[in-house]
């Protein structure tokens, strides 16, 4: 069987009280859009995934989701459905999601498959925990009530055939039209992953259901010191009677330091990024390979939670630039002041740092990663 996933994100999200439509917003990091997107794709019973946009979003998407297949959708949940499906070809089972419950537990798609087995759908549920009441006062007995969430699973041929036959009438989803037709959905467990963002605090919330995956990563690096250089040192000048030889400005401190955080995300090096065989880095600043590193980052959802570096020379005395050091990596990375460590040492007059012909620098980084919880 053939299984494709449908993704509803068409709608405007006018009472999330975000500047974008709710579904492009960044949440933990990355578009609530790519949360769900990413889960499905990788499902392993899952072979296609389609996202349905409203008319104008396609930027929207492409910065979301730069490789994700797209039709355009139209006012209503039913016309968006009914546009993925107009495009779908050879698929026997499809999923429908709201773009809203950015969460998917692998354990539920799982669920909602297997029951398809037996029955023409089938839609994640969840008890009613609250007591409700009418609006006349009356409570309402809750033991009969469920809350339905998505995905929802449908055999393909049951669903094209509830679409081509409704009414016109505003569905809530796609199990209602269904059932319409007499077909058979079961319901299995939902999960409280899948509770749906509306409102601002919904985004307060859903963060709060983000786990993080803590990463660290060392950096080293080595420049020898000349007559007629500058000594530039974390991003600061530095007098001295000699400088850092290199490609660039040679700041062996900020070298160091972009090579641990690019090692966060295993990006590679500072060689890979800015090749020494580059003429256009030649005498460049290293701030900007730093904030480079910075950026790749903050693009896979990551942010840099604290940068601890060690300088080993004999001389320039480092304690009386320490602080302006602090201050100048801590801007270009983003952080405050007390996330920056800065420690310099000798090595005894040992090796080429205690004969004072060169300087080292060791780095560790510390990033934390989001993840969706439980996978």
């Amino acid at each position: 069987m053939t299984t494709a996933a449908l993704i509803v994100a068409a709608g405007t999200g006018s009472r999330s009280g975000s500047a974008l439509p709710k579904q492009f917003a960044v949440l933990a990091g990355r578009a609530m859009l790519a949360w769900s997107y990413e889960a499905l794709a990788a499902h392993p019973a899952i072979d296609r995934v389609l996202v349905a946009i409203a008319p104008g979003q396609e930027a929207l998407l492409r910065a979301a989701v730069p490789e994700a297949e797209y039709v355009i959708g139209g006012t209503e949940r039913r016309d968006s459905v009914a546009a993925c499906l107009a495009v779908l070809d050879g698929a026997t089972r499809v999923l429908v999601h709201d773009a809203a419950r950015p969460f998917v537990p692998a354990a539920v798609v799982d669920r909602l498959l297997a029951a398809l087995d037996a029955a023409d759908g089938a839609i994640p549920v969840l008890p009613v925990a609250d007591t409700l009441v009418a609006t006349d006062g009356a409570t309402v007995p809750r033991d009969s009530l469920r809350r339905v969430q998505t995905p929802q699973a449908f055999r393909a041929a049951a669903l094209a055939a509830a679409h081509a036959q409704w009414d016109g009438t505003v569905a809530t989803d796609d199990a209602q039209m269904v059932r319409a037709l007499g077909k058979t959905v079961a319901m299995v467990e939902g999960a409280a992953m899948l509770d749906k963002i509306t409102y601002p605090a919904d985004f307060a919330a859903a963060e709060a259901r983000v786990a993080t995956e803590t990463r660290s990563a060392s950096g080293f690096d080595v420049h020898r010191l000349e007559d007629g250089e500058e000594l530039w040192l974390g991003g600061v000048l530095i007098p001295h009677h000699q400088g850092l030889s290199g490609h660039s400005d040679a700041d062996v401190a900020l070298h160091a330091i972009t090579d641990a955080v690019l090692g966060t995300i295993a990006a590679g090096d500072i060689g890979t990024h800015f090749p020494p065989s580059d003429p256009q880095w030649r005498g460049a600043e290293s701030g900007q390979f730093l904030s480079h590193a910075r950026t790749l980052v903050e693009a896979r959802g990551a942010r840099i939670t604290f940068v601890d570096l060690t300088l080993m020379c004999e001389a320039p005395k480092i304690g009386p630039h320490r602080a302006a050091m602090q201050a100048r990596i801590a801007e270009l990375l983003g952080l405050s002041t007390d996330r920056v460590s800065v420690k310099a040492t000798t090595t005894e007059r040992l090796g080429f740092t205690g004969r004072g012909e060169g300087i080292a620098a060791q780095a560790v980084a510390t990033v934390e990663l989001p993840r969706a919880w439980p996978a």
